[in-house]
């Protein structure tokens, strides 16, 4: 797997997706390898409808199942972001900390990876959770997850070795189409370039070459600042074991390998396996949810 490029078509004809693959195939010699689906359920919590408990404003949840795996965002709009408590304090005043006594139990957005699809479901069910899906009808209890919310429904192309196209139109629960999704991959980079905030000049001339010829096509890349990702990223556990461990002794130099301080080495949340699709799945859900459609 290699770095990504994802693009939002919001007007797409309904006869988008034929005339992408067509264009794919004629004039880029792209093979279409199988079928790209994505499905995508919303839930609100239930909290508020329990007496005795106030809460400020809803939280909700968003999960996104690709492949075997199922990817869940949550959001507490009431809650600190770890940006936030990163930002530099008045004088006098005593800052929360991150991790430790007195730090939050959690911050405003949440995004965890589960697996197999079906999982969330189970464990909403055996821990009794006051989740209830936005499409079931009426709110009294526990949520069993009644359908998806919305799906994307495509094509898989290769182009050439190098590159892979992923083109789906992004269906309502009813049956309506609103627009499409596109996803270009480069398969030799397994790291985006420092600087690139999630993407590249090479993707970005790649999707454009696939639409066809049409005026006002409404096509906008879906980006995420590095800083944002990483705020997605941290994790609570492994930033405190890493507090508890003795700082490691710097490395003498090699005498014998040079020119090699600015490679790009791997981190957790490359674009290599299941990493990789949990970056498409953050920018996806953060795509619909602005428009609305979540």
């Amino acid at each position: 797997m290699g770095v990504t490029g994802l693009a939002r078509w919001a007007n797409a004809p309904t006869t988008g997706l034929d005339l992408i693959g067509q264009n794919i195939i004629r004039n880029h010699q792209g093979v279409a390898r199988g079928k790209w689906y994505l499905s995508v359920k919303s839930y609100r919590s239930q909290l508020q409808s329990i007496p005795g408990i106030q809460v400020h404003a809803e939280r909700t949840m968003t999960a996104l199942t690709m492949n075997e795996h199922v990817f869940v965002q949550l959001d507490d709009p009431v809650s600190h972001s770890r940006a936030d408590l990163l930002q530099p304090l008045p004088e006098g005043q005593v800052p929360i900390p991150l991790t430790g006594p007195g730090s939050p139990a959690h911050f405003r957005t949440t995004f965890l990876t589960l697996s197999p699809p079906g999982a969330l479901e189970q464990l909403l069910a055996q821990c009794r959770a006051r989740w209830v899906s936005v499409r079931q009808s009426g709110t009294s209890g526990l949520s069993q997850g009644s359908g998806q919310q919305l799906s994307v429904d495509g094509v898989v192309y290769s182009v050439g070795t190098d590159f892979i196209v992923r083109a789906g139109n992004v269906i309502l629960a009813g049956g309506a189409v609103k627009g499409m999704l596109l996803e270009a991959e480069y398969l030799p980079l397994s790291a985006m370039p420092p600087g690139s905030n999630g993407t590249m000049e090479l993707l970005n001339n790649l999707l454009v070459s696939i639409l066809p010829n049409v005026t006002d096509d409404g096509m906008n890349a879906i980006t995420i600042n590095d800083l944002l990702w990483e705020e997605v990223l941290w994790d609570r556990e492994q930033e405190e074991e890493s507090l508890d461990k003795e700082p490691e002794k710097e490395k003498e130099p090699s005498t014998f390998v040079t020119g090699d301080e600015e490679l790009v080495s791997h981190r957790t949340g490359d674009w290599t396996g299941v990493d990789r699709d949990r970056r498409s799945a953050y920018l996806i859900i953060g795509a619909l949810r602005g428009e609305g459609l979540l």
